[in-house]
Parts: C-alpha cells; structure tokens; sequence
C-alpha cells in the first residue's frame, strides 16, 4: 500500500456485521452444510447484495413468497422478522422452518403483542414497505399504525390519548427516530415508550462512528446495499455530521474517482449486514490512489453474540417429510401441531 502526504482514511469501529446478521448468515451455512441444499430462504437472509450472491452458490434459495417453496422443503425466515401469518402459510404449505429473525426484532414483536393485549394503540416509527415492519405490524394489526417520520405525525389519530405508545424499526436514524417522538409527545403528552430503546446497538454505534468522522472527512464511503435501510442512514447521517459528500457502495468498483477531487480525507465504514471483505477492497482501492494512511475512529465496543435458531439442534429433512405425509411433525408454526 501507499500513501500520498496529507492523505489518509478514517476507518469506523464498529463497522459491518451485527450480532444479529452474523447469526443469521451462520444459520443459513448451518442449515446447508446439516441438511444439504436447497435450503430456501424467505426473503433475503440480510439485505447486502455479495451475501445474497455467495449463499446462491452454496445452495440457497431466496424467494419473495412462503407459497414459492414446494412442500416438504426447508424455509428459513430472515433476520428482519415475519409475521404470525406467515408462520400459518408455511404450516399450510407443509413446510419445516428455521426462525432466524434477529433477537432485537423479536423483543419488538413481544413489546407490540404485550401492548396490544393490554389494548394501546401503537405508533410504529418506521419506513413504509421494509420488511421489518411489515413483520412487526401482523403482530397485532388492529393496533399498529405505522409513523413514517414527523411530516406524518399529523394524521396520526387515536382511540384513547392516555392508551397510547411508540415503538421503532430497529435500523433507523436515532436522530430521526427521537424527533419523530418529540413530535408525537407533543401531539400526545401522555405517549409511552418502549421499556428500553428500540434502535439496535450495532445501528446506534454505527452511526456514533459515523458522526465523530463526518466532521474531518470531506468524503465518506459507505460499503452497502441500497435496500439496506441502515446503511442507507449511515450516509444521511455523515452528511449531516459534516461531510462535504457522502456515497453508498455495494462494492470498490462502483467508486467514482471523481470523488477524489480536492479530498485529503476518506471516511470508510460500512452497513451492519457487511461482511469484512467487501471493506478491504476499498481500503485497497484508496490506497491504490495515495490513501494508504488509515486511522482507526473507534465509538464502541461490541461482544454481543446470538445463539443460533433452535430448529438447527432438529433433523429439519424428517420433518419435513413428516409433514409432506401427513404424519406430524415439530416443525411447525407457534401454538400449532403442524400437518394439522
């Protein structure tokens, strides 16, 4: 590597895979490597294009609806979250299935069902069409109406103003997220929060990083996809926190050396559903072109770790084909004998 005088690369800690994205990539390696391909997929496992791309190669299936996999198959549910009536359509489908829907989405679940039932009306923050909160919403539909920022906190009525609380995707801009709040507490003095912060630690330190950089670097690089809504935070919040400009990248090809131009200082980081290798090249790239100077800007430290789903301590293959005979099975959706 080289670097040019004055030039030089500050490099986000922490940066890439959550504890909840590495759980689910594992999983599904887990689940080819344990039952053999093909193992499908819901939805994508994470929404980083490479990762997409490198679990096809191994064997994995990624498809839009549960209705797409034949019955008697293997579905894994990713780590964004289904709803309950999805759960139903694989038990219909006679499918087996892995739960790999990220524990911190799943806190959220068990927040919207413990309001629900104690009859509140929920005011989701989140972004209209993401998977996560189409997944938290099934839980309890009659309750939820999604807050998508504070232009729509206007509309937003309720039945009872002293029953009422918000909840959040958890892969939103904690700036965004609080005056969207702000809003609606001052529209509803009497509006609850969540026993604890809906945003996700990796989201939140991500962003922290992000922000001490933005205001050195004229430029900041952002290694992500463009339907990962954390990633695509990371460069609104570089751009608020002082960068001249920032860019989102799914890989170092995609740079434009134009950027360059009259820049001393490249801030690199990436998205929470990132792997490793993908950040390299692009450490690589720069220092092709006299940014081989990196330091590292460190926000936090991260030791979280998941355990992988439940259903991978199974032989998921017998059940699957229980269920295609009609025989049972323990494979199935919550609170339901599958092939029932």
């Amino acid at each position: 590597m080289t670097a040019s005088p004055g030039r030089r690369v500050l490099l986000a800690a922490p940066r890439g895979y959550c504890a909840g994205v590495d759980r689910a990539v594992i999983a599904v390696e887990k689940a080819l490597e344990q039952y053999g391909a093909p193992i499908y997929v819901r939805h994508e496992i994470v929404h980083n294009k490479y990762v997409v791309q490198t679990l096809e190669k191994k064997g994995a299936i990624f498809v839009e609806q549960t209705e797409e996999v034949p019955p008697g198959n293997i579905v894994m549910f990713s780590a964004h979250g289904v709803a309950p009536a999805v759960h139903e359509e694989a038990q219909r489908g006679r499918l087996a299935t892995i739960d790999a829907t990220c524990p911190l989405v799943t806190k959220v679940h068990k927040e919207a069902v413990r309001y629900a039932k104690d009859d509140y009306d929920i005011l989701l923050i989140g972004h209209e069409g993401h998977e996560e909160v189409i997944g938290t919403s099934g839980e309890a539909p009659e309750h939820i109406q999604l807050v998508d920022g504070p232009e729509d906190v206007a509309k937003v009525e309720v039945r009872d103003p002293s029953k009422v609380v918000w909840l959040s995707q958890t892969t939103l801009s904690v700036d965004e997220t609080m005056e969207t709040v702000d809003a609606l507490k001052t529209k509803f003095p009497g509006l609850v929060s969540p026993p604890s912060d809906d945003i996700c630690y990796a989201t939140q330190n991500r962003q922290l990083a992000v922000k001490q950089m933005g205001a050195e670097a004229e430029l900041v690089i952002v290694v992500g996809s463009r339907n990962s809504s954390n990633s695509v935070r990371l460069v609104e919040v570089a751009k608020l926190a002082g960068s001249r400009e920032a860019y989102l990248v799914d890989f170092a090809g995609e740079i434009d050396e134009a950027w360059l131009e009259g820049v001393t200082t490249v801030g690199v980081t990436s998205g929470a559903s990132v792997p490793e290798v993908l950040v390299e090249e692009v450490l690589e790239w720069l220092a092709q072109r006299g940014y081989g100077d990196v330091e590292l800007v460190k926000a936090a430290e991260e030791s979280i770790t998941f355990s992988l789903p439940k259903e991978l301590r199974r032989d998921l293959r017998d059940e699957a084909a229980a269920l295609m005979a009609g025989r049972g099975g323990s494979g199935g959706v919550r609170g339901v004998t599958p092939g029932a």
